[in-house]
């Protein structure tokens, strides 16, 4: 089922499959800034990766002593939610665990997330309650596909991505096998970065480092744009499918990330996991905004 959120500047579309954002519409001239989710370059459109970012090694992952198997980003992303929530500007999505869920994530958890319609802006909120008797360990991120070019006619080159901050920056190497390389090559020197095919190459853009919390899909040919407003996340993914020609750049605001290639820890010791205490939540969440 899809809701539908409204007013003087955007319409929105969320799913209850994923609790995922399909649409996001300017009522101006009906421009739309989410891909559309064609598999032939990839059949999402933003999903929330959860209960971790990435890959683990070979897909398994320990959790004291006992091995667990899940694919790349978990599972949120191909879990049915409830609607708990919605009103004429905001609407809000609830998974929680079952016993499905701990044969392949053992903690007991509820994942709220919601999305609030404001303006130009749409805020996406993220709860996570720990509901088991121990603390609970995770990761979550986004991965909302923005589409690149925005206007119809201009090409992937003609756009660029600006940073509110001046930028002097390496990006993590992916191995071959998807996971994180102890590797880094120079790739920021500045607000701007120039988008082109090639520089996808190598898969993901994945930086620890970035001082800028908003990051701009900007045009050389043309004014509108759309901005991602992340403040406090560590760790930050640009992408957009290494064959060229996909018509989005993903930009994902990440607490966590993939594993190193050589991680062979418990999930509770890996860089980036976030940890909840027994009876405890965690907030965190993002913004598009977006330039008509």
């Amino acid at each position: 089922m899809l809701h539908t959120l409204q007013n003087d500047v955007l319409k929105i579309t969320v799913a209850d499959y994923g609790a995922e954002l399909k649409s996001i519409t300017g009522i101006k001239d009906g421009t739309e800034y989410l891909h559309d989710g064609n598999p032939q370059f990839w059949k999402y459109t933003s999903p929330v990766l959860f209960p971790f970012v990435g890959k683990v090694v070979n897909n398994k992952y320990r959790v004291e002593g006992k091995e667990y198997e899940l694919p790349q980003h978990g599972f949120a992303r191909t879990s049915e939610f409830n609607c708990v929530r919605e009103s004429s500007d905001e609407v809000a999505f609830r998974l929680q665990w079952s016993e499905e869920t701990l044969k392949v994530y053992p903690y007991k958890f509820m994942l709220e997330i919601a999305y609030i319609l404001k303006g130009n802006k749409v805020e996406v909120i993220w709860t996570v309650k720990n509901l088991d008797n121990k603390d609970i360990h995770f990761s979550i991120g986004a991965h909302p596909a923005l589409k690149c070019p925005i206007v119809e006619g201009e090409n992937f080159d003609d756009c660029y991505l600006k940073f509110n901050v001046a930028e002097k920056s390496s990006r993590i190497l992916l191995a071959a096998n998807g996971n994180l390389s102890h590797n880094r090559v120079e790739t920021l020197d500045g607000t701007e970065l120039n988008l082109s095919y090639d520089l996808f190459k190598g898969d993901a853009l994945v930086f620890d480092d970035l001082k800028s919390d908003k990051i701009s899909i900007c045009s050389r040919k043309s004014s509108k744009s759309i901005t991602i407003r992340a403040e406090k996340f560590p760790y930050m993914g640009i992408w957009t499918p290494a064959q060229g020609g996909a018509p989005f750049l993903c930009i994902e605001p990440w607490l966590g990330h993939a594993d190193y290639e050589d991680f062979t820890g418990d999930f509770s010791e890996k860089e980036g996991i976030n940890t909840i205490f027994v009876g405890e939540s965690f907030d965190a969440g993002y913004t598009f905004i977006i330039n008509e």
